[in-house]
């Protein structure tokens, strides 16, 4: 790769889910189709089918979703690798799930294991997403700052939570209906120039999430992880993660702490970051990428006609 000095892979979380995805990665590449048959072996059940079929609400509900597209990305990752043998990242991050995703690309996590730590995840998410009925909204027009001082002003510290910085005037709150109704309030009253609600199953990345963080937890302290060249940002604190113990850390308390996205963005750009490339489903962190500011391109890899627009890139302009 001649002209780019640090690349970074990037991973998409939970929402980004369709029926369909990947599956002319599937079609089209071996390796991409033995990586979602090595899946369904090791489920004991046919992910794919739900993958490529859904219906739309069973590939939406959290125990469908998190597994479908963390196999999903990492199917495309592996066609990608055998297209470019000598495409490597530097650096990966991944949004909430698909930070699992990220240390797998890192070859810090193995698929096996990822596999079903994933299964759990999704899981114990999708129960605690039962047990107490929660959702999200997305606050627009407001900084990061000013929403974290209206869910402290709104004081209902058992059903409000700031959840996702994703990229400035864009911020993601979290909690039950009357604490996100409360916070919706609030938001517009503080000039917000939207509020939108979220299709999402539950009111992730808050305290409503602490029965799924309590049980995920022995999984990660079990889980083999490997120290690797390739750094890793991670979502809670929104910068590089050194250690393999901080990984395990981060990743515990990931479910019931807010996603510092944006942080972790402009982290990796004045890391010296000169390519991001975003692999799986849609282009939502490309989308983020571009409202953050940041110079150097972001690709987005969803279909195998994408691949063309990377090639292009990694020749310098010349496909």
């Amino acid at each position: 790769m001649p002209h780019f000095k640090r690349i970074a892979f990037l991973f998409p979380g939970q929402g980004a889910q369709y029926p369909g995805m990947a599956r002319d990665f599937y079609e089209t590449f071996a390796v991409a189709k033995q990586t979602f048959e090595e899946a369904d072996d090791a489920l004991g059940r046919h992910l794919s089918s739900v993958v490529f079929n859904g219906p739309d609400a069973l590939l939406t509900e959290t125990k469908n979703s998190q597994l479908g597209i963390y196999v999903a990305s990492l199917a495309i990752l592996r066609a990608i690798s055998l297209l470019f043998p000598h495409l490597s990242p530097s650096i990966c991050a991944g949004l909430s799930l698909g930070e699992y995703t990220a240390l797998t690309a890192a070859q810090k996590l193995a698929f096996s294991d990822g596999i079903h730590l994933v299964g759990h995840r999704g899981q114990y998410m999708n129960d605690a997403c039962e047990h107490t009925k929660g959702t999200m909204a997305v606050v627009l027009g407001l900084d990061g700052d000013i929403v974290e001082q209206l869910v402290r002003e709104v004081n209902m510290p058992h059903d409000l939570w700031a959840a996702n910085f994703n990229c400035p005037g864009q911020v993601v709150i979290s909690g039950t209906l009357a604490g996100i109704e409360a916070g919706s309030a609030a938001a517009k009253a503080k000039g917000a120039k939207r509020v939108l609600p979220l299709q999402v199953h539950g009111a992730f990345h808050s305290g409503l999430m602490k029965l799924a963080e309590e049980r995920l937890t022995p999984h990660l302290h079990q889980v083999p992880l490997n120290n690797t060249s390739c750094q890793i940002v991670m979502n809670v604190p929104g910068a590089p993660v050194a250690t393999t113990d901080e990984v395990r850390s981060h990743l515990i308390s990931q479910v019931t702490h807010p996603v510092r996205w944006e942080q972790g963005m402009r982290r990796m750009a004045a890391d010296g970051v000169d390519l991001f490339i975003e692999i799986g489903c849609g282009k939502t962190l490309a989308g983020f990428h571009k409202r953050i500011g940041i110079a150097a391109p972001c690709i987005s890899i969803e279909k195998v006609e994408d691949v063309k627009a990377l090639e292009s890139a990694l020749n310098g302009g010349q496909s």
